[in-house]
């Protein structure tokens, strides 16, 4: 009685051995299309509370996290231990280190960082000075809360359009690159016009920009999860959706006299 090992070989040796080929390279193809075309997360995750925001101070690249920020940092950090990270990209600033640090206690995935996360970059005189200060109040309507053309720019900040191609290289990389679930920790500036893009794409211009962020807070230690999905690349927003935003899952930090989850606060917090 002939063995397995021969039924088999006599089998194979029926078939021409290019179709077989062919036939396993197809398979491998399709296994491989497969997998690529699983659907991937993103959870973003802005800053905690810094110091600076806590006093209304505009900011730049340095300054730490408040004892407030850390708390909801940590808050955050037990939210997203129920989903399956696999990684972690942050903003280089400091308090975008100091937040995905926190995360990290929690989470313990790979950690990078990326310029592409940073905060948009402040006018320079505004730096270091108080919101309510009448004159950066006043360049800061000017560039978020007035109307103006795309190309608008007041003095050395990130402009309307270089925020929106930084947004676009940002959503190109994760498609290409990230893992199934990565967490992006970033600036809530910055946050907003991700968001706009991936809805808008290039139809998004300052207009429609000025009305999402004064609209839509974007809270300290905020997650907000977005999804990419390869097979619906070819739709209007390149395979991309928002699935939950601005999730705060720290009400125990606040005092009651700050309620969470109230919509929308206006206007949305400063940078």
């Amino acid at each position: 009685m002939p063995s397995a090992a021969d039924v088999v070989a006599t089998i194979l040796a029926s078939f021409d051995s290019l179709p077989i080929y062919l036939l396993l390279a197809a398979s491998a193809l399709i296994l491989l299309l497969a997998w690529g075309a699983r659907p991937r997360r993103v959870y973003f995750v802005r800053h905690g509370e810094t110091e600076a925001n806590a006093r209304r101070i505009r900011q730049a690249e340095a300054g730490p996290l408040s004892a407030l920020g850390r708390a909801e940092v940590a808050a955050a950090a037990a939210h997203l231990a129920r989903f399956p990270i696999q990684a972690m990209v942050a903003s280089p600033f400091e308090r975008a280190r100091e937040t995905a640090a926190i995360l990290n206690e929690t989470l313990r995935v790979p950690l990078t960082f990326s310029p592409l996360l940073a905060e948009r970059r402040n006018p320079s005189v505004v730096v270091g000075r108080s919101e309510d200060d009448p004159a950066v109040k006043q360049i800061m309507d000017a560039i978020d809360r007035v109307y103006h053309d795309d190309d608008y720019r007041y003095a050395d900040e990130e402009n309307f359009l270089d925020l929106k191609d930084r947004a676009k290289k940002l959503l190109a990389l994760l498609a290409a690159e990230s893992p199934r679930h990565v967490v992006a920790v970033t600036h809530g500036i910055f946050l907003k016009m991700v968001i706009g893009y991936l809805i808008d794409r290039e139809n998004l211009h300052a207009g429609e920009y000025a009305k999402l962020s004064f609209f839509n807070a974007a809270d300290n230690a905020g997650i907000t999860i977005v999804e990419y999905e390869p097979l619906k690349r070819c739709n209007a927003t390149r395979g991309w959706r928002v699935l939950d935003y601005n999730i705060t899952p720290y009400e125990d930090t606040k005092p009651p006299s700050a309620p969470l989850n109230v919509a929308p606060r206006i206007p949305a917090p400063i940078s």
